[in-house]
């Protein structure tokens, strides 16, 4: 929880690894790569106070996660969410099975979100039921632009994704989140599209489909399509850190969000070890769009920055939020989806 003002935030961080991008599990210069590219994002937008080494950066430790996260972080509850890229680390980047590890010795604090990829075919099918009966399963991460062999992604559309969408219909997992944001080396920019979010949201009306990064640098094409599908969310993932480094631009950002998808519809994420969550919530709670701006965005709140910050995942979640943290009018778990109506025709 965070207070602020007098006013206390109920917070769930919906989106943390617990990966191993050290040399030792590094397969090829592209594991390398990636655990590398990730850092500059880390390095250029993250205050100088809040640098690590890229040492520190390769792994963090069970103790340290709980330190950055729970002890000085703010955090209530967090979101694991899988990145295999077996392609890439010997022993997978960060999968369901290490985040899991560490869920299950702290169940209060973590949940454990699963994956899928349609390339497995149906074997794939089978180990996504066994996951969901392992751990529970409420949520799944996709990874549309992850290598596979020869296949270099593939797309929410392509015929076997709509089996696995199947499978989590009939499993009980109806959070879907995708990465569709900036692109990370050595993958490639279109297979992070976010175009292929439109159909699939439209198919699967009980599913919540929470495009993590909101789509940059593809911004106005996800709002254009989120504006109507009222089952599809943004994550603020990445998009968050500008608050520090170029404040006008994440002012667009959330300001863009809000009018099109509105607060219900906005989830708070650090990226973590990306950056830690102390001081993106503590920006965040302080934020306010530039009096120049406000004429054509709506003013933060402080009830839409407890939605962002906690509320909305917490609902997505079935998270009992403690009654002194909620508002006026939101119950304990309502369990239902909180989309918004189109602001333009469909």
């Amino acid at each position: 929880m965070y207070e602020k003002d007098g006013q206390k935030y109920f917070v769930v961080d919906g989106h943390i690894h617990f990966w191993d991008g050290r040399p030792s599990n590094q397969a090829n210069r592209y594991g390398e790569g990636f655990i590398n590219c990730f850092y500059d994002y880390h390095r250029n937008l993250s205050p100088e106070s809040e640098v690590w080494t890229l040492e520190e950066f390769w792994q963090q430790s069970e103790e340290r996660i709980l330190h950055d996260l729970f002890e000085v972080g703010y955090v209530d509850r967090a979101i694991f969410q899988p990145t295999y890229l077996t392609d890439f680390y010997v022993n997978g980047f960060n999968t369901t099975e290490q985040d899991g590890a560490l869920a299950e010795k702290h169940p209060d604090r973590f949940i454990v979100n699963g994956s899928w990829d349609p390339r497995d075919g149906e074997a794939g099918l089978d180990r996504l039921e066994a996951l969901t009966q392992r751990w529970n399963l409420r949520g799944v991460k996709l990874y549309t632009a992850e290598w596979k062999g020869e296949s270099k992604g593939w797309k929410l559309t392509d015929p076997w994704s709509y089996r696995y969408l199947e499978k989590c219909e009939e499993l009980g997992i109806r959070n879907i989140h995708v990465h569709k944001g900036p692109t990370i080396y050595p993958l490639n920019r279109d297979a992070f599209d976010v175009a292929d979010v439109d159909d699939v949201a439209s198919a699967f009306p009980g599913l919540n489909f929470i495009v993590e990064h909101v789509g940059l640098p593809r911004l106005e094409d996800f709002c254009w399509i989120a504006t109507q599908e009222p089952n599809v969310y943004g994550g603020l993932a990445v998009a968050l850190p500008f608050i520090h480094s170029r404040p006008r631009y994440f002012a667009q950002i959330i300001g863009e969000l809000l009018y099109w998808l509105d607060e219900n519809r906005i989830t708070f994420a650090s990226d973590y070890a990306i950056w830690t969550p102390k001081w993106l919530i503590e920006k965040f709670v302080d934020f306010q769009i530039p009096d120049d701006m406000l004429g054509e965005y709506a003013p933060l709140t402080v009830d839409v920055k407890k939605k962002v910050l906690g509320l909305n995942a917490a609902k997505l979640y079935d998270i009992e939020v403690p009654p002194e943290l909620r508002l006026a009018d939101t119950p304990a778990d309502s369990g239902d989806a909180v989309g918004s109506a189109p602001k333009v025709p469909a």
